[in-house]
């Protein structure tokens, strides 16, 4: 069975930290992101979410929120699900939608990526 407790690293070389995860599937953590609205540097960011809670067999499906707030007005949403291939090896697969404060209505067409 998949455990997201532990530290993960994506693609990009970004860096999660699932530091609690309760009984009932709740979580919290820190994330390390290495790519940046802004092009600065790495910011470590809180995260919260919550695991689907499965028996014994099965892979779950999870949600989490980054909130950007120190360097960025932006928020990022998660989804996802935990594999474990033929030797053991855990992967997290998320899809996310990254929203970013506009200063109104009209331009919310662009605030959500």
């Amino acid at each position: 069975q998949c455990q997201l407790n532990g530290l993960w690293r994506n693609d990009q070389g970004s860096l999660m930290e699932i530091s609690v995860l309760k009984d009932n599937g709740d979580f919290q953590g820190q994330y390390l992101t290495q790519v940046t609205l802004s092009g600065g540097c790495a910011q470590i960011s809180p995260l919260k979410g919550a695991q689907q809670q499965l028996g014994e067999e099965g892979w779950p499906t999870f949600a989490f929120t980054v909130r950007w707030d120190k360097f960025s007005n932006a928020t990022t949403a998660f989804v996802g699900q935990c594999f474990v291939d033929a030797g053991g090896k855990e992967t997290l697969t998320t899809m996310w939608l990254l929203r970013e404060a506009v200063g109104s209505l009209e331009e919310d067409w662009k605030a959500t990526r």
